[in-house]
């Protein structure tokens, strides 16, 4: 039974592999009708170029992506449930985002997995290995963005450097303005600014959440730092 077992999966191995080859193949002269006549005139070089450059973007990397978010949910997992190291160092059986990063760093959800992997850093107390993560990824989204920013601040304030910290709250506030992050990282920045002894820096920050975040809850509480200034002053 066993033997058949094996013998049926095996096929079915077969099976997937034909299609997917099949599939690959149909693409390869799908590009290559869209294409023949700029290929007809590229010359030898030019034609393996182009066609290098198809399976790499066309294919290679999709399929790498796939098998990278299909690695991560395990991980994932094992993050939200605030087990760490099993989300760093993977378990045995499933990667960790440690090996995610080294294996898929360059796919979409190899860059989603420094985030992860920052993250889980510095609730480790690994402030260092936190800062170079994260600062290894990249995104356009606003408010994820920020959040990277942040935390890489939140490990210089760790590390007792202030006025990195400070630039990164900035940089966090900063990038892709919006009624989140924006004013958290106003607020944080305005406080280490007090803490470095930068009146003018706290008063700034301060003030930008009063005139355009009145509404956060930053906003609404704002006054009480404002008026903390003046006294100190």
């Amino acid at each position: 039974m066993a033997q058949k077992t094996n013998s049926n999966s095996g096929d079915a191995f077969e099976k997937l592999e034909q299609l997917d080859l099949q599939e690959s193949l149909g693409k390869a002269e799908a590009f290559f009708q869209a294409n023949k006549k700029v290929i007809s005139y590229a010359g030898g070089g030019l034609l393996a170029l182009i066609l290098g450059a198809y399976y790499v973007w066309g294919i290679y990397l999709p399929d790498r992506q796939r098998e990278a978010v299909d690695l991560m949910h395990v991980a994932e997992r094992y993050f939200e449930n605030d087990s760490l190291r099993l989300a760093v160092e993977g378990d045995g059986n499933f990667p960790g985002f440690e090996d995610i990063v080294d294996e898929y760093g360059w796919t979409r959800a190899g860059n989603l997995a420094k985030y992860y992997l920052g993250v889980s850093y510095l609730r480790m107390g690994k402030y260092n290995e936190a800062i170079d993560a994260l600062n290894s990824f990249s995104t356009k989204d606003p408010v994820l963005g920020s959040i990277a920013l942040g935390c890489v601040g939140d490990a210089h304030l760790q590390l007792k450097k202030d006025q990195e910290a400070l630039d990164c709250y900035l940089k966090a506030a900063d990038f892709k303005a919006n009624e989140f992050t924006t004013p958290f990282y106003l607020q944080r920045a305005g406080e280490v600014a007090e803490k470095l002894g930068n009146k003018d820096k706290a008063t700034e920050c301060y003030e930008k959440i009063q005139r355009e975040y009145p509404q956060s809850t930053e906003g609404q509480g704002i006054d009480r730092y404002l008026s903390r200034i003046k006294l100190k002053s």
